[in-house]
C-alpha cells in the first residue's frame, strides 16, 4: 500500500460496478474518496462498505465542477483518479510506484484500454498527479487537468510530466451493454455542445464533438466541427492533433473522399505517440488503401497495428484479407487464425478461413470452418447464415 495515494471517483448509479473496480486498487492506495451524484441504487451502501470516504454533490450536468468537488475530500499527496466502470492493472502498479515517488514529478500520463470500442481501442488519459493546490478539472464533460497543467509549468517550470507505455486502465464502458444502460453518448453530446456555444474555438472540444457528430452519421457536421479545431490546433499536443486528423479522416472516408481521407490518416500517423495509440489510424487507412487496389500499403499498416498490439484480432484479420489480395495464402491463413485465437467468435474469420481451405484443396477443414461460420451467423445474422448454408451446399457439391 502506498499511503502517500489517493483514489478519487465520482459515481452514480455504480453499485453493480464499483466494488470491481475499487477492489483493483484497493491494496494500492492509502486513501478511498467517492463523491456520489445522486445515486438511487445501493452505490453509496457499497462504497461504505468498501472502506470509502464517501461525498454527495448535487449533479448540475458538469463533470469537472463534480470532479473538483471530490479532489476537496482527498488528503494525501498523490491523486488516482478511476472511473466506475474502469479497472487497474496490476502490472503497473511497480512503475506507478516509481513515477511518483520522484520528487521533480507532477503529473503522469495513464494508457487506458478501451474495451469493445469499435475504433481507438487505446488512449491516453490524465488520471495520476500531484495534489497541487493549482490543479483542477476543466471542461463539461471530458474532464481534464491538463490545461491547469500547463498554467503550473509556466511559472514552476522545474516539475516533470511523465507516461508509462504499460496499459494502466482497462475501461469497459464503452461496451454496448453499459453504453446503452448509462446513456454515455446523450450525456456526452448535451454536455459537449453547451460547453461548445461559448468556446467554438477550443480544438479540445471540437475534437469531441466532431467525433460523437460523426457517430450519429452527421458527417457534415462534424467535419465543418472538426476542421474548425484543426484550425485552431496551433501549439497543441500531439495527442490532440491526432485526434483530429484521425476524426476528419473517418469523416472524408465516410463523404466517399479517399484523397483527402488518406492525408489526415497519414498526418495523423506522423504525431510522436506511443504506437499503440496510432493503432486505428494504422487500422482504417490498411483498409481503405485496400479498396483501393494497395494491397501492399495495407499490409504494412495492418501489421504495424498487430505489432503495436499482437492481442489486435480485427488487425489479423484484415491482414488475413490483404495477404490473400496477393495471393499469399500461408500469410493469409496464419493471419486468420490469429485473428480466430483473439476472437474466436467473429463467423467472418471463420467464413474466410473456410473459403481459403476450400480454394486450395482442404475440404474438410474447409468444411469444419464454414460450419462453424454458419452457427455464429445464426445467432448473429439469421440471413447470411442461410445465404452461406446454400453456398456450402452448392460448393460441395460442385466438389464431389
Amino acid at each position: 500500500m502506498n499511503d502517500r495515494l489517493s483514489l478519487c471517483m465520482i459515481v452514480k448509479n455504480e453499485a453493480d460496478t464499483l466494488e470491481e473496480c475499487v477492489r483493483t486498487v484497493q491494496d494500492v492506495v492509502g486513501e478511498i474518496v467517492v463523491l456520489d451524484t445522486g445515486s438511487t441504487d445501493r452505490t453509496v451502501e457499497v462504497a461504505q462498505g468498501l472502506g470509502a470516504k464517501v461525498g454527495h454533490f448535487e449533479w448540475c450536468q458538469d463533470f469537472a465542477a463534480a470532479r473538483n468537488a471530490a479532489l476537496e475530500l482527498v488528503t494525501k499527496e498523490w491523486v488516482l483518479v478511476l472511473d466506475a466502470d474502469e479497472q487497474l492493472n496490476p502490472e503497473v502498479v511497480e512503475a506507478i510506484e516509481k513515477a511518483i515517488a520522484d520528487p521533480d514529478t507532477l503529473a503522469v500520463n495513464l494508457l487506458r484500454q478501451e474495451i469493445g470500442a469499435v475504433q481507438s481501442p487505446y488512449s491516453l488519459v490524465s488520471r495520476l498527479f500531484r495534489r497541487h493546490p493549482q490543479i483542477r478539472f476543466d471542461r463539461p464533460y471530458h474532464a481534464l487537468i491538463d490545461d491547469s497543467v500547463g498554467e503550473i509549468l509556466k511559472t514552476e517550470p522545474h516539475w516533470q510530466i511523465k507516461e508509462i507505455p504499460l496499459v494502466a486502465i482497462f475501461h469497459t464502458g464503452y461496451q454496448r451493454e453499459a453504453i446503452a444502460k448509462l446513456e454515455k453518448s446523450v450525456r456526452a453530446k448535451v454536455a459537449m455542445e453547451h460547453y461548445y456555444q461559448d468556446h467554438g474555438n477550443d480544438p479540445y472540444v471540437c475534437s469531441k464533438l466532431g467525433a460523437i457528430y460523426l457517430a450519429e452519421g452527421l458527417t457534415k457536421k462534424a467535419l465543418k466541427t472538426l476542421k474548425q479545431g484543426l484550425k485552431c490546433s496551433t501549439n497543441e499536443s500531439p495527442n490532440l492533433v491526432y485526434e483530429l486528423h484521425y476524426h476528419l479522416a473517418n469523416a472524408f472516408r465516410k463523404e466517399g473522399d479517399t484523397e483527402k481521407a488518406i492525408k489526415h490518416y497519414e498526418k495523423a500517423l506522423e504525431q510522436p505517440l506511443l504506437e499503440k495509440l496510432k493503432i486505428s489510424a494504422h487500422h482504417n487507412l490498411g483498409a481503405l488503401l485496400q479498396t483501393q487496389n494497395q494491397a501492399g500499403q495495407a499490409i504494412a499498416h495492418h501489421q504495424a497495428s498487430v505489432n503495436a498490439d499482437p492481442s489486435f484480432a480485427a488487425g489479423y484479420y484484415h491482414l488475413g484479407m490483404a495477404f490473400n489480395a496477393v495471393y499469399d495464402v500461408p500469410k493469409a491463413i496464419a493471419a486468420y487464425e490469429s485473428a480466430l485465437q483473439y476472437h474466436p467468435t467473429n463467423p467472418w474469420t471463420h467464413q474466410n478461413l473456410g473459403a481459403i481451405l476450400f480454394r486450395i484443396g482442404q475440404i474438410d477443414e474447409s468444411i469444419k470452418f464454414f460450419k462453424q461460420a454458419i452457427a455464429l451467423h445464426q445467432q448473429q445474422n439469421p440471413a447470411e447464415a442461410a445465404r452461406l448454408t446454400a453456398k456450402l451446399r452448392e460448393l460441395t457439391s460442385a466438389s464431389l
